[in-house]
């Protein structure tokens, strides 16, 4: 079997587990009226919340990940 045979053969929940060590999302919510920024693990866990993205990102890089956002 090919890799991209093998990739066709994922399941839900090691797609989910795909990056959980390498990446974490950052999206920015609102939360009572101002907007802060969400860090959240590659399997949707919510992480943490930060003021601003430049914290968010900054935290996130502390922690060998690499930062993503999310639209």
């Amino acid at each position: 079997m090919n890799s991209i045979e093998q990739i066709r053969q994922i399941s839900a929940k090691d797609l989910a587990l795909l990056g959980l060590q390498d990446v974490a999302y950052v999206k920015a919510e609102q939360q009572d009226g101002q907007t802060l920024f969400a860090v959240y693990a590659a399997d949707g866990r919510r992480l943490a919340m930060m003021p601003k993205l430049e914290t968010a990102i900054a935290v996130v890089r502390q922690n060998d990940l690499e930062p993503l956002s999310v639209h």
